[in-house]
């Protein structure tokens, strides 16, 4: 700047707002006599006189109150003798409360033209004086005492003054602070931002308010953060003269904060767990809904492995204790990347010699002295920091920390979890631990219960599969279909159901049964009563002494200890009507079953029915209308102490016979009668024919998809026979008179059937074998001798007799010479037994149809073998 631009700026009009402003300056001057000589506006304004009023008047006289004027007139004297003088003077002030105010005068002596004594005088009202120096004392205090701290920048963005606190907190001493700007105090970026929120504040007057800085104080490497409001200073005619600010240093506030708005969001985080995993009970599901919870509010990538032999079914895979068991990878989640990386595998990856990431589906094993596989051994969280970025980044070298958490669950390690972060995420601290274990922890609660419920639910299903017959039964003279609805989507088989047993005879055993109830449990007890079923039926019982004999089994099911003596009455009266025992531990309930048991004989071509308190088997004979077979219905199993009747019916060849339960008829839509209704116009054709005509699955397939099946309130069996019965030339029957000769006709008779029928590899067998069982009748029997051949898929040789006495084996010792016969009726036929008949009995055996492949069992060989 030049000396003249520097001249001109010394002597250029400055704006209102100096201090004189705040203290309001009087000024006026004394003659040589005394009087006012010379009267200042700002006189007339501070003392309420105007120069006209005060000028050649006497001072004391003019504002002086009367009591104060002596000591006034000795003052004047005494400053028109050259005294200087300062002094309080009271005067009168009409704008004061009390009328009069004091003013502190400032005398200094002064000589006129003529060099004759006079005076210039300068007042000041004491109370604008003492009122500023209370507000120049109370600011200081603010600015030297605040805990906050105070900085004032000029209008060049330069630092004028600083408290002692905003020293401590920068780090400096105050004095260092005068002069320096924005830029001597913080980083280029952050002095950047400063300096140009100054200057806003400066230009635009407007407050800026907790504004965010970062830095650091000298000889410190901790990064500390700062909250700056800054807002414009001016003096009393509003003229800008600088910025204020408060600065404060906020570091363990925002780490407050940080920490703070960590624990929401861990909280948050762990709720979304608590909502999102375990909603299924498939393991794998689990396993990625953990990583859809992680990934990415918790980590960047992470992956679930889980032992194989558990997810197997394995209670404890070897190696499971020591953490060397197989795992099998379930789920991966990245953020990062489309694919499996090495991150948290650099527990396996820690050599070259398996470079590879494990990819989903992936069956592995960890290393014994990897961290994963302490991590197993111990149950203990595992941290592993990042790789060196020097690395091949495939290899985990973007990564920051990888957390290892084995998933516990009732004390058992199941499987391990990892959770990684890349370079430039934050690394994990104690809380990111502590939530991933509980993290893992939740989830590997939820997924041990989806084991443990595959595990049960896979047993359960063996059991349930256990107890339905095969797919497609086959029977002699019969053509069979059938079809089972469980009410459950969740097992596959409930109380329902049926069952097709071959008898003696090439006789066919049908079953249908129901049990009340549903679930699992009304399984077991269809299962076991379904046994005793097969076993009753083996014994070739009379349908009506077969439902006897089960109602006693199913009162024995229904009472602890398999004992009935206490069942009776109460069951009994529920079947009845009556009202249940009270008692939540009566299992009769459940027992309460019901049954239809029908026997055909393809020879004769009639079935023997038994109904157990079931509904009517469905008929339908070629050209006739389906109908309702009038079979007494009979109490239901378990009731007990009813008898059964049964009925016989001869069916001709090509009828249909459908036994069902009552799922397929009944239901809350529509009666039992209605049901029934529809049953049998199912089984009527539109155009007045009927289904025995069609193919048997069609006719099943026809009936479910008519009838009302998918309600769901219970399960449904249905099972179709159509008659078809044995040929004439199929059977060879013939009475033989109780005398020896009939022995060798027997062994004649058969010879020349099998030969007709082409079998021809069975002839020695079959005269062996009949001349034991006729030789027994002859010896051991009554009255005339039937032998009997039937032939369908086995060869069945039957010999009658009027003897009660039951056929026994047993073992012959060496010595004895008979004793043998049943023993070699044994050794030689596919089966063998015997059963009652009206009038004496029957024994029986079975033989295989040559295959043309392998040839049936030797004679002699089976001779010798007794000895």
């Amino acid at each position: 700047m030049s000396p003249m631009s520097s001249m001109s700026a010394v002597w250029q009009s400055s704006p209102p707002g100096s201090i004189y402003d705040y203290i309001k300056v009087a000024s006026f001057a004394l003659g040589p006599d005394g009087r006012i000589a010379q009267w200042s506006e700002r006189a007339a304004e501070l003392l309420g006189l105007t120069a006209h009023q005060a000028i050649g008047k006497d001072p004391v006289e003019a504002f002086v109150p009367p009591e104060y004027q002596e000591t006034g007139h000795r003052a004047v004297a005494d400053i028109l003798d050259g005294r200087e003088w300062t002094g309080l003077v009271p005067y009168r002030s009409p704008r004061s409360p009390s009328g009069h105010g004091i003013a502190e005068v400032y005398v200094m002596p002064a000589q006129d033209e003529n060099g004759k004594r006079s005076a210039l005088c300068i007042a000041v009202d004491v109370s604008a004086l003492r009122g500023l120096e209370t507000d120049l004392a109370s600011s200081q205090a603010v600015f030297g005492q605040s805990p906050l701290g105070f900085f004032l920048f000029g209008t060049d963005l330069r630092m004028l003054r600083v408290n002692e606190r905003f020293a401590k907190v920068f780090g400096r001493p105050a004095e260092e602070y005068r002069g320096v700007t924005p830029h001597d105090l913080l980083p280029r970026g952050e002095a950047d931002r400063l300096a140009a929120a100054l200057r806003q504040v400066l230009d635009s007057g407007q407050a800026l308010t907790d504004m965010p800085l970062m830095g650091q104080t000298p000889g410190s490497t901790d990064r500390r953060r700062w909250s700056v409001s800054l807002y414009r200073l001016h003096s009393g005619s509003g003229r800008p003269i600088g910025i204020a600010g408060l600065a404060t240093d906020v570091t363990g506030r925002r780490r407050a904060e940080q920490e703070a708005a960590g624990v929401r969001r861990n909280l948050a985080l762990l709720n979304e767990a608590g909502a999102r995993i375990g909603t299924s009970l498939d393991l794998e599901t689990t396993a990625r809904e953990l990583l859809d919870v992680a990934v990415p509010q918790f980590c960047d990538l992470a992956s679930v492995d889980l032992y194989q032999g558990l997810l197997s079914g394995d209670e404890t895979p070897p190696g499971l204790a020591d953490g060397s068991a197989e795992l099998r990878r379930v789920a991966f989640a990245s953020a990062v990347s489309d694919g499996p990386v090495a991150f948290g595998d650099i527990c396996r990856v820690n050599t070259a010699e398996d470079p590879k990431p494990i990819q989903v589906g992936e069956v592995h094993r960890y290393p014994f002295n990897s961290l994963c596989a302490h991590a197993l051994r111990t149950a203990q969280v595992r941290v592993v920091p990042g790789r060196d970025g020097s690395e091949n980044l495939e290899f985990g070298a973007m990564l920051q920390s990888t957390l290892v958490v084995p998933m516990v669950a009732r004390d058992t390690v199941v499987g391990l979890a990892q959770f990684s972060r890349t370079k430039g995420s934050e690394p994990f601290g104690e809380r990111d631990r502590a939530l991933a274990v509980e993290l893992a922890a939740r989830a590997a609660v939820s997924i041990d219960n989806a084991r443990l419920y595959r595990r049960e639910h896979e047993r359960a299903l063996i059991l349930q599969r256990s107890l339905l017959p095969p797919g497609d039964p086959e029977a002699a003279g019969l053509d069979i279909a059938c079809r089972y609805l469980p009410g459950n989507a969740a097992t596959e088989v409930g109380g329902d159901w049926f069952d097709v047993i071959e008898l003696p005879g090439h006789r066919t055993a049908l079953v249908v049964g129901d049990v009340m109830g549903r679930g699992l449990r009304a399984a077991v007890a269809m299962g076991e009563l379904r046994t005793a079923v097969r076993t009753l039926a083996l014994l070739d019982l009379e349908p009506a002494e077969v439902l006897s004999a089960l109602d006693e089994i199913a009162l024995g099911l229904g009472t602890p200890g398999g004992s009935h003596a206490g069942a009776r009455p109460g069951s009994r009266a529920l079947a009845r009507g009556g009202q249940a025992a009270e008692d939540s531990s009566d299992l009769t309930e459940v027992y309460l079953a019901t049954c239809v048991y029908a026997v055909y004989d393809p020879v004769t071509r009639r079935c023997t029915f038994a109904n157990a308190g079931h509904p009517p088997p469905v008929l339908v004979e070629p050209g006739e209308n389906a109908l309702l077979m009038e079979v007494p219905p009979g109490m239901p199993l378990g009731v007990g102490g009813e008898p059964f009747e049964e009925i016989e019916v001869e069916l001709p060849d090509g009828a249909l016979l459908a036994l069902y339960t009552d799922g397929l008829v009944e239901s809350r839509d529509h009666t039992l009668d209605e049901g029934l209704q529809a049953l049998r116009s199912a089984l009527d054709t539109p155009d007045g024919g009927n289904a025995a005509a069609g193919s048997l699955e069609d006719v099943c397939d026809h009936v479910l998809s008519t009838l009302d099946t998918h309600h769901g309130e219970d399960d449904i069996a249905l099972l179709m026979a159509r008659m078809q019965g044995l040929s004439a030339e199929s059977v060879g029957d013939w009475h033989l008179p109780s005398a020896p000769q009939s022995v060798g006709r027997a062994r004649e008779l058969a010879r020349e059937q099998l030969e007709s029928w082409g079998l021809d590899g069975l002839v020695d067998t079959t005269e062996l074998l009949v001349s034991e069982l006729v030789t027994n009748a002859l010896r051991y029997g009554e009255g005339e001798i039937r032998l009997r051949l039937l032939l369908d898929r086995t060869l069945v040789c039957e010999v009658w007799d009027g003897g009660l006495v039951q056929p026994r084996r047993r073992r012959a010792r060496d010595t004895d010479e008979g004793g043998r016969g049943l023993q070699l009726v044994g050794l030689l036929s596919a089966g063998w037994g015997s059963r009652r008949t009206p009038l004496g009995k029957t024994v029986w055996f079975e033989l295989a149809l040559p295959d043309g492949q392998s040839s049936g069992p030797d004679s002699v060989e089976a001779l010798l073998s007794l000895w």
